[in-house]
């Protein structure tokens, strides 16, 4: 899998919490330290083409393609890197930030670099990039749960998500469900739950005793075709997601990354469909925190169609949340031939245990059939971006795999449209960096 992240079997030892700390106040040192231990007479320059500011305002993630080879001797994939705004003065200069660098291969000086982007003037921005002598904790990081097996990733030791990739048994659940409903109280895996708020409220809802099969937030389809039946994803009959035991995770100062494969069982024995999904979970910004899904899905021999429930209701990114007091959902997608089309929903409300929040779910243009329909049920709390287009079904060939991609946006208190707007345009039209003589690269899904 990409970026070589550390795998986890089920023999493996927990990764262990940690903190991570800045030292902003020494940040001149740490160039002309950086500036000696390179050997260069000054650091690498990074240039960044922020259009009206957006990217800085939102905290946005940035990535840029660098090669790193020569500029440093320390061991890329662990070193601390910290970005500093070059020429600026008075309002114009920011703390220095930090940022990650995620090699393509093991111990490749080619790869990657990641930050968040801190406040600043529209247009074109100028960073330097240096490396701290002594590698720094991550702030955020990836651990293994010794009882459950599920994989949890934390920002200075508090919780952000679980991700569940060991199936989970219903358990007592099953005294409290109807009998109509118990059919849909099964074991299940590959999903998010809990999402956690701003002030640590759950966002999300699992085993829920009127709709036992949603599980918080997840990926399926309630249509599921494979050689003339049919089976249902969503309410988990006929076709189950299973882990394979390979799951990658990679912790650091500014993102934790979870890389998990799943097969889809046919009758929960033949393998269909290998799916790959990765989950990054980014450091909270001064607006709230965005966490960016990616999925891939991929035949393994003989066509397996996906359809939403009768082709046009529910399907696709599934997100089932808590109870909500003054819950409000809102819904925005640009009508065609207005250019590039915005895409984003939004929930908010009072969640247990916790302040107002919201959760925000944008579209990637790239996506097919983009942009999908919105869909809500407001007393279940729930609400999703669809996929395929209604009336469609999606075909997975083999060797040939679908890409969905999304970022979430979790927000304290309720986000008014014209926020939305720049954090959906931050993910969508990312900023574009160029380092040295180097063309300008974008690449705004890791």
């Amino acid at each position: 899998m990409a970026n070589d992240p550390v795998y986890y079997q089920s023999s493996r030892s927990n990764v262990e919490c940690g903190d991570f700390r800045h030292f902003f106040s020494l940040w001149m040192a740490s160039l002309i330290l950086a500036g000696v231990a390179m050997g260069r007479a000054a650091p690498l320059v990074l240039t960044v083409s922020v259009a009206e500011g957006i990217a800085g305002r939102c905290a946005a993630p940035i990535s840029a393609a660098v090669d790193l080879s020569g500029f440093s001797n320390a061991p890329a994939a662990s070193s601390q890197f910290l970005l500093t705004t070059l020429n600026a003065a008075g309002p114009d200069r920011a703390a220095p930030v930090a940022a990650q660098f995620e090699p393509d291969a093991s111990d490749s000086r080619r790869g990657t670099l990641v930050w968040l982007m801190p406040p600043g003037p529209a247009g074109r921005r100028k960073f330097t990039l240096a490396v701290e002598a002594t590698p720094l904790t991550p702030l955020m990081r990836v651990r293994r749960d010794k009882v459950s097996g599920q994989f949890e990733i934390s920002e200075a030791g508090k919780p952000v998500l679980r991700y569940n990739y060991q199936t989970n048994e219903p358990g007592r659940l099953l005294a409290k469900v109807t009998p109509d409903n118990l059919k849909y109280a099964r074991a299940r895996s590959d999903y998010i739950h809990p999402l956690y708020g701003p002030s640590g409220e759950e966002l999300t809802k699992d085993w829920s005793v009127d709709h036992p099969h949603h599980r918080g937030i997840y990926w399926a389809w309630p249509e599921v075709d494979y050689h003339g039946e049919r089976g249902d994803l969503h309410a988990l009959q006929r076709v189950f997601a299973r882990p394979t035991g390979k799951c990658g995770a990679k912790d650091g100062p500014v993102c934790a990354l979870i890389d998990a494969e799943n097969l889809w069982l046919w009758d929960d024995q033949e393998p269909i469909v290998r799916e790959r999904a990765l989950v990054r979970g980014w450091r909270a910004g001064p607006s709230g925190r965005f966490i960016d899904l990616e999925f891939q899905f991929t035949a393994l021999k003989d066509d397996v169609a996906l359809a939403r429930r009768e082709t046009d209701k529910y399907g696709g990114l599934n997100i089932r949340l808590a109870a909500v007091r003054d819950q409000e959902i809102v819904f925005h997608s640009d009508l065609a031939g207005t250019g590039l089309r915005r895409a984003w929903a939004d929930l908010s409300g009072v969640f247990p245990g916790g302040k107002e929040a919201g959760l925000a779910v944008f579209q990637d243009p790239g996506s097919p059939d983009y942009p999908g329909d919105w869909i809500k049920y407001p007393e279940l709390n729930w609400f999703q971006p669809t996929f395929p287009a209604a009336g469609a079904r999606y075909v997975l060939k083999k060797d040939r795999p679908l890409v969905l991609k999304f970022r979430l946006f979790i927000h304290p208190d309720k986000a008014d449209e014209a926020r939305l707007a720049e954090c959906w345009t931050s993910f969508a039209r990312p900023a574009v960096v160029t380092t040295g003589e180097q063309s300008p690269s974008t690449n705004p899904h890791l």
